[in-house]
């Protein structure tokens, strides 16, 4: 078995990718999630996306989330965006992590913002430069790169020509969304190698959803294969309003039950993220897929001797 990583770093994506994919809620009940979870000891967190409120009504008070939520020292917060106005609320609010998100699939990008994939690397070549004049960083997500609702498989050579394009274009790393649950550990194992065969030095994060079942099996693989930074959404909310049947992020605290139980750090105290996870069904108010939830303490919280 390869050699696995100390430590992995988890991105906690529920206050947005999360949420997003749910009934909108009021401001107040974001603001107690976010501020939960900032409490947990994750390390990055995605809090909010700078998007249209007609094209998703659920983040359309993100400015005033941000505005009110406590921002916890060694937390590093990221917006998502998806145009050049939503770059520069981001800006104003004072992130200086943003994510840009573009599909691998030319059928799923029209979809979620109405152009062609090639259209919207242009129109992120540009973002990328107003992001860096600004003092910003710049990550490029690459969705749909392990399979497409609309168009079925996705070559890894296609995904690894956008990574060559944003990385050309300055990209300071990239990630790689599973939007549909479609990837497995072959698909993984064939997009990192092409990906790296070109692009080796980029720092890469992996974002799974367990719609088949599939994710914690991906991320041993992606582990395997040295990737050491992963997306993860409190309680497996979450999906993607653009890709039927794209329910079920991997959970977190699926995700570091895993990790720790395998000897792998992720510095998240368990418990307080498992707190945060019913707290997230109850401000939903629906019963999350997470199976920790399910769990007792006694066949979730103990790793197995070494």
């Amino acid at each position: 078995m390869a050699e696995l990583p100390d430590f992995v770093s988890i991105r906690e994506v529920g206050p947005r990718d999360g949420l997003q994919n749910e009934e909108p809620i009021p401001t107040d009940s974001k603001v107690r999630l976010l501020d939960a979870l900032s409490r947990t000891g994750v390390r990055r967190i995605e809090a909010v996306s700078f998007v249209h409120p007609k094209a998703i009504p659920q983040m359309a008070d993100a400015d005033e989330v941000w505005q009110r939520a406590t921002k916890a020292d060694g937390v590093r917060y990221s917006a998502l965006v998806p145009n050049t106005r939503g770059a520069q609320r981001a800006l104003a609010a004072g992130f200086t992590e943003i994510e840009v998100v573009v599909s691998a699939s030319d059928t799923h990008n029209r979809r979620n913002v109405n152009r062609c994939t090639e259209e919207s690397l242009d129109d992120i070549a540009e973002l990328i430069d107003l992001l860096h004049g600004a003092g910003a960083r710049a990550e490029v997500i690459v969705a749909t790169s392990f399979g497409c609702p609309y168009e079925g498989d996705v070559d890894p050579l296609r995904v690894a020509g956008i990574v060559d394009r944003v990385v050309r274009d300055g990209a300071d790393r990239v990630a790689f969304g599973d939007t549909t649950g479609m990837g497995t550990p072959r698909r993984v194992r064939e997009l990192l190698t092409a990906v790296r065969d070109r692009n080796a030095h980029v720092p890469v994060l992996l974002h799974f959803h367990n719609t088949r079942g599939t994710a914690l099996a991906n991320m041993l693989t992606a582990l395997e294969l040295g990737v050491t930074e992963f997306d993860a959404s409190v309680g497996g909310l979450g999906g993607c309003p653009y890709a039927p049947g794209a329910s079920g992020n991997l959970a977190t605290e699926e995700a570091v039950h895993m990790l720790h139980d395998m000897g792998i750090d992720t510095g998240i105290d368990l418990d307080a993220l498992i707190e945060a996870a019913e707290l997230a069904e109850e401000l939903t108010g629906k019963r999350l897929p997470s199976g920790v939830l399910r769990a007792g303490p006694r066949t979730r919280l103990t790793p197995l001797p070494s």
